[in-house]
């Protein structure tokens, strides 16, 4: 069984590689190399499986994966400018995929029991969003 729980937060950054030109940035990135930054208000959707409980018939309790969500994305990312203020992303583009996968890094050691993180799922806009799978979710 999978439950999903949805956050937002809003945040700025900027898509460019430092030690390319300012011509190559804008070729690979588009208006996302701007040095001053644009912001999105992202959606993140989480998603954890398993077996309801069988005493409270949860896969795991809602309530507390929302406030992993809130300690470990909303909190360092919500009114951030991500290059700047939030690690790793002073080091790493924060593309969407690389956003993502960083959401996950975060929230997967907080999941326990029998639960187990299935999916991360981050909206930059309303019509791109990325994917992030456990292994054996994604065959």
């Amino acid at each position: 069984m999978l439950i999903t729980r949805k956050a937002e937060f809003s945040a700025s950054h900027v898509c460019r590689v430092e030690t390319l030109s300012d011509a190559e940035n804008q070729r690979i990135f588009g208006a996302g190399a701007n040095p001053n930054g644009h912001g999105h208000n992202y959606v993140v959707e989480v998603t954890v499986e398993g077996e309801p409980d069988t005493r409270t018939g949860m896969v795991m309790d809602l309530k507390d994966l929302k406030q992993i969500l809130e300690e470990e994305v909303v909190e360092p990312m919500d009114h951030r400018f991500l290059n700047r203020e939030v690690p790793p992303f002073d080091r790493m583009v924060p593309t969407p995929e690389n956003i993502a996968g960083e959401i996950w890094k975060r929230i997967e050691p907080r999941i326990g029991g029998p639960a187990r993180l299935s999916r991360i799922r981050l909206y930059e806009t309303a019509d791109l969003f990325v994917d992030v799978f456990r292994k054996s979710a994604a065959k």
